[in-house]
């Protein structure tokens, strides 16, 4: 495959097509993600220009993928930085990443369809590599005597899978108060996690 050098229209044209993709998914499913579509979208004249930037669906996908994580793992570890303990830390994990998610429903919904489409080569191993940094925040705070003693697989998993999942609730309910949502989770975390004086 010829690599291209990165232009600055060149990278806007990829941001273009990646935020058409992003909608013409979440309004009408990844099966009807057609480069036609997503051109019509992206308001580009040629199917062409998707195939100059993409290798193919397959790439296109890939790139719409790693565009909406990097966007959760950089806004989630932002909001993280500005807290010292691992209790207010995990806190901030979960409020944000719950946050992220009902502020950025249509780049949640495509990367969620495109998940379950099996159009992303996910791995274990990816799984694994996404829920280390949250595993190792609940060892640090074991180890600084902030949390009480657990296998911190488990629980970083528990945590994962219930922020994972805001996706699809709010499928089933658009009106969900995601504030309260989070302040929930973040309450049931705080006493699975504390140690008790």
């Amino acid at each position: 495959m010829q690599v291209r050098p990165v232009t600055v229209t060149g990278a806007a044209r990829r941001t273009q097509i990646i935020d058409a993709t992003i909608k013409v998914i979440a309004e009408q499913g990844y099966d009807r993600a057609s480069f036609a579509r997503i051109a019509e979208r992206a308001g580009i004249s040629s199917t062409r220009l998707i195939s100059y930037h993409f290798a193919g669906k397959a790439d296109l996908m890939a790139a719409v993928a790693a565009d909406v994580i990097t966007a959760i793992g950089n806004w989630t570890g932002g909001e993280m930085r500005s807290h010292v303990s691992a209790a207010a830390q995990l806190r901030a994990y979960i409020e944000a990443t719950v946050q992220f998610i009902a502020d950025n429903r249509a780049p949640m919904k495509a990367l969620t369809e495109i998940l379950l489409a099996g159009a992303l080569n996910y791995s274990a191993a990816d799984d694994a590599g996404a829920g280390a940094p949250l595993e190792q925040l609940l060892r640090r705070g074991q180890e600084a005597g902030e949390f009480r003693p657990f296998d911190p697989l488990v629980m970083a998993a528990a945590v994962q899978r219930c922020v994972d999942g805001l996706p699809f609730l709010l499928e089933r309910e658009p009106e969900l108060d995601c504030t309260a949502y989070a302040r929930e989770l973040a309450m049931l975390f705080e006493l699975g996690t504390r140690r008790e004086m």
